[in-house]
């Protein structure tokens, strides 16, 4: 398992994702919605709107799992917050990043993964919506394009926490 790099710009990436005052809050609809319709679009068991945090993911919505974090260090979504552009792993046992993390190996047995980076206004990116599945997948460019649009409105949303914590 090769353990994700850090941002050039941990530091302040981190406190970008604080500014949003989001980390260990309820649920809310308007995130909940998006990660069920990605889940029945994509067909697949597990969605979720996770933010990378010093140590932890934790997830602000989800689909298909019962825990709100899971560690950075087995993430795939801290390598997927090294790009702007999405991650896709067609098949995590060919990836010698994950062909041997835990979560692929281990009980939940991803095959498939595929992360699209959550950025803050000012381009920060603070976490991912990512789609996770237990068996192989193609990933073409219009699920790619979709999935950037599910992105879109996350950010949105998640910006306007920023403009308006009051919600």
């Amino acid at each position: 398992m090769i353990i994700a790099d850090l941002p050039a710009n941990e530091a302040e990436r981190l406190e970008a994702l604080r500014q949003l005052l989001c980390l260990d809050t309820p649920p809310e609809e308007r995130f909940d919605r998006i990660v069920h319709y990605a889940a029945s679009e994509f067909d697949v068991p597990i969605v979720l709107l996770s933010l990378v945090d010093k140590d932890r993911l934790w997830f602000k919505a989800k689909v298909g799992i019962d825990f709100c974090e899971t560690s950075r260090d087995t993430s795939m979504c801290s390598h997927a917050i090294l790009s702007d552009e999405p991650l896709v792993v067609p098949d995590t046992l060919k990836d010698p990043r994950f062909a041997d993390n835990p979560l692929v190996t281990g009980e939940f047995g991803i095959r498939f993964y595929a992360g699209a980076p959550l950025q803050t206004a000012a381009d920060i990116r603070i976490g991912t919506l990512c789609l996770i599945d237990t068996k192989p997948r193609e990933f073409d460019a219009v699920d790619t394009a979709i999935l950037k649009t599910l992105r879109t409105l996350i950010v949105s949303e998640l910006n306007n926490e920023i403009a308006d914590p009051a919600g």
